[in-house]
């Protein structure tokens, strides 16, 4: 008798715990599901909000933003050059005359980079301005003194293009503009972007649905907002 009410009390205990463990999952999984379901409500609210409508007309040009990028400027330091002497002395620099004749030298300050061919012969990019560029050849100039060559000259800057971009106010159906305008390129399956040649201003743009430009071929900063507005002019005749 005593170990039959013994086993019936064990299993009652049992009983009571097994109880026990199943209410406090059951309460544990309930505030997971709405956390879940609060996630899925946040996916669906973000996901509605980057969707947009392609314009089917454009809209009247708004505030414009452009900013000069890069000038690739020439020069000449009427000097030759020993490269292989360079490059052993300098640590900044790059030179592999199997590849390539010229020497690639990185400035710091300002951030930007150049070519040095061994008549003396230069070419820089990376300057946001012509000060910068000015500071640029004074730098290659600086360093060509630690290996015993002066150039006494001030050397003539020649610009060979200037690169702009930024925004010029309205959204663009590129689809239409490949139609409608001339000397266009446009393959949305390989690149998001138009390049559009702009003869009357011999610049070539690349043009975005959402009214960001890159423009190419200028050389000074009046000749690209000539250029821009030229760029305005023929999108807003367009219907």
């Amino acid at each position: 008798m005593v170990k039959k009410q013994k086993k019936i009390v064990k299993k009652k205990v049992v009983k009571k715990i097994i109880k026990k463990k199943a209410t406090t999952i059951h309460k544990a999984k309930k505030p997971v599901k709405r956390i879940v379901h609060k996630r899925a409500e946040k996916k669906r609210r973000t996901t509605s909000v980057i969707e947009k409508p392609v314009p089917e007309k454009y809209a009247d040009a708004g505030p414009r933003d452009i900013r000069v990028v890069n000038i690739v400027v020439s020069t000449s330091l009427e000097h030759d050059i020993p490269l292989e002497k360079m490059a052993a002395t300098l640590s900044n620099t790059e030179y592999n005359p199997e590849q390539f004749p010229g020497l690639v030298i990185r400035i710091k300050d300002p951030k930007t980079s150049a070519l040095i061919f061994s008549s003396g012969k230069v070419v820089c990019t990376g300057a946001r301005s012509m000060e910068k560029v000015h500071e640029s050849i004074e730098r290659i100039i600086e360093s060509l003194k630690k290996i015993g060559i002066k150039i006494t000259i001030t050397p003539k800057i020649n610009i060979q293009n200037i690169v702009a971009s930024g925004n010029i106010g309205m959204d663009l159906n590129l689809n239409m503009l490949a139609m409608k305008l001339d000397n266009t390129e446009y393959e949305p399956e390989q690149f998001p972007g138009l390049v559009y040649k702009l003869m009357e201003a011999k610049a070539t743009f690349l043009l975005f649905s959402n009214g960001k430009v890159v423009c190419t071929g200028t050389k000074s900063e009046q000749e690209v907002h000539a250029a821009l507005d030229k760029l305005v002019e023929t999108l807003k005749a367009i219907k």
